[in-house]
């Protein structure tokens, strides 16, 4: 058995690519933005690198996609797997769709903490969207709803397959908020505490467990890649 095939299953987290939005820092909730011509090529060299038979997402070990139905999305992951995924393995899902930043939609960060001193809000602290939320959007009890939702569902998937002996990975394509806050509902803790994260456009981020342990959700901070050797 390679060391390949004895991995413990794995969680891959993959952002889209560059939007005109990202590159402007405009918060990009429900409008549906497509790549930009950079973020094609961002996603379509992360492909190249890492997603093919024998390399870090191999095709033939996911068991299961979930992509956001934003397009932006859907863009990335045809750009990552083209026709390699069976489609009765991929679910569009709502659950991993970007934040709902209600009246925050297409304001950048600056913009958004003076609207809120206009309403008499954050007096004291400044705004903090992992806690605060998002007027007219989602909380961040909303968000850890869905998302610890989705995750009940990738636990059936690979609770019976810590041994690795069967192909139990999964990847996620969706965005760069919600995938972080993934990332701390994951790990079990609540969006508020302070956990810095920086997630490229185009990245591929990887959770898994420790001890082939169910019971013991974790990330990587460093996994080498697979040898090419058979």
């Amino acid at each position: 058995m390679s060391d390949l095939d004895a991995t413990t299953p794995r969680i891959f987290l993959a952002r889209h690519g560059e939007t005109e939005w990202t590159k402007s820092g405009q918060y990009t909730g429900i409008s549906d933005i497509p790549l930009t011509s950079e973020g094609v090529k961002q996603v379509t060299d992360t492909g190249r690198l890492l997603v093919g038979p024998r390399k870090l997402v191999d095709p033939a070990r996911i068991a299961r996609v979930w992509v956001s139905p934003r397009r932006r999305a859907h863009q990335t992951f045809q750009h990552l797997f083209g026709d390699s995924i069976s489609p009765e393995r991929v679910i569009l899902t709502e659950d991993i769709t970007e934040w709902d930043y209600g009246d925050y939609e297409g304001m950048v960060i600056g913009d958004i903490r003076m609207l809120r001193k206009e309403r008499g809000l954050d007096q004291e602290k400044a705004w903090n969207i992992w806690r605060d939320g998002c007027q007219g959007g989602e909380s961040a009890d909303q968000v850890s709803e869905r998302l610890d939702r989705l995750i009940e569902e990738i636990l059936k998937v690979q609770g019976p397959h810590m041994d690795g002996k069967e192909p139990a990975d999964v990847v996620l394509v969706a965005h760069g908020l919600i995938l972080r806050c993934f990332v701390k509902r994951w790990l079990r803790y609540p969006l508020d505490i302070d956990l810095p994260m920086i997630m490229s456009p185009g990245a591929i981020a990887i959770l898994s467990y420790k001890n082939h342990d169910v019971n013991q959700p974790g990330i990587y901070v460093g996994m080498a890649l697979p040898s090419k050797e058979e």
